[in-house]
């Protein structure tokens, strides 16, 4: 079978996969769940949880259009589920509640979609139960590998310090000796600024995610640096996105080498260097908490960029 024919095989399966779940659940129904709302109304409610919610963190969440949700909302409130109403702090910015009625109602519909997930269970046997829950679970995890999204930031953007601060954190629980970043050779965050170097961050429903530095020197190979991945995303690829992403960028800025070091505590980053071409080398620095060096070589290319 061709490309083009397995491609377009595969984009039927989709659509085919798309057609069933939207029939099972019910979402093609206006009074989704019985409720007398559609599925976005009542999706809204769970969302917005017991705590509330940022209306563009919401609308970000769900990658919905900003009059789109606006409508959403109006209508929660006319029901009076929800109130809307400018932060305290930032008056620009708005914020959802729900209401004793809309705590209510969202029990409900949480229940109600209990039972329908289980009513797609119940006609199977124990094995079939157990594939189709296992498949979803794949379904899932490939899906959201599908929405990560790389950017380049400021080391000093608060998701950047939010990733730093938690990848710090982790490295004290995880090495032997514990983890102070005073001691270790930490990059400036001037050397991950342009046009010294870059840093990135992964987002998922425009939550940061994980992390990347690359260290960019003149006439010195390229570094990788502070690459941290959020325990509850491991498992989707992030780290095999951001290694490709990272040489790359550093073969666009003409470096024919790039290079980084790890913690031997951290065997399944090891494994992810050498999987993905990085050969082991003496150490290149004094990182104290370093205990394996790696290098790969790569095919540096100089692309235009503005203003050069």
């Amino acid at each position: 079978m061709s490309a083009a024919k397995r491609q377009a095989a595969e984009i039927q399966q989709v659509r085919r996969f798309n057609r069933t779940v939207t029939e099972r659940v019910g979402v093609l129904h206006d009074r989704y769940l019985g409720r007398g709302r559609p599925v976005g109304e009542a999706r809204l409610l769970w969302e917005i949880g017991e705590q509330g919610q940022d209306v563009r963190q919401l609308r970000e969440r769900l990658s919905l259009d900003s009059g789109y949700v606006s409508r959403l909302l109006r209508s929660l409130e006319a029901a009076g589920l929800v109130t809307v109403e400018p932060q305290p702090r930032d008056r620009r910015v708005r914020f959802v509640r729900l209401t004793a009625a809309g705590r209510a109602e969202r029990a409900v519909v949480d229940q109600r979609s209990n039972e329908v997930a289980g009513s797609l269970l119940e006609p199977l046997n124990a094995t079939q139960r157990a594939r189709l829950v296992a498949a979803m679970t794949e379904v899932d995890r490939l899906l959201t590998a599908a929405t990560v999204t790389l950017d380049a930031v400021d080391p000093d953007h608060p998701d950047a310090q939010h990733c730093l601060r938690a990848y710090f954190a982790e490295m004290q629980e995880s090495f032997a000796t514990g983890f102070d970043p005073a001691l270790s050779l930490l990059p400036d965050a001037g050397e991950l600024r342009p046009p010294h170097g870059l840093f990135l961050v992964a987002r998922v429903h425009g939550e940061p995610v994980g992390c990347a530095g690359l260290k960019l020197p003149g006439r010195a190979p390229a570094e990788v640096k502070r690459m941290w991945v959020a325990p509850a995303s491991r498992g989707i690829g992030l780290g095999r996105r951001f290694l490709p992403e990272l040489e790359a960028r550093a073969a666009a800025h003409g470096h024919d080498l790039l290079r980084l070091d790890t913690n031997k505590a951290l065997a399944p980053a090891i494994g992810l260097y050498h999987a993905h071409g990085f050969t082991e080398v003496p150490a290149f620095n004094d990182e104290p908490y370093a205990h394996h060096w790696f290098e790969k070589r790569i095919e540096a290319r100089i692309e235009a960029r503005g203003g050069e």
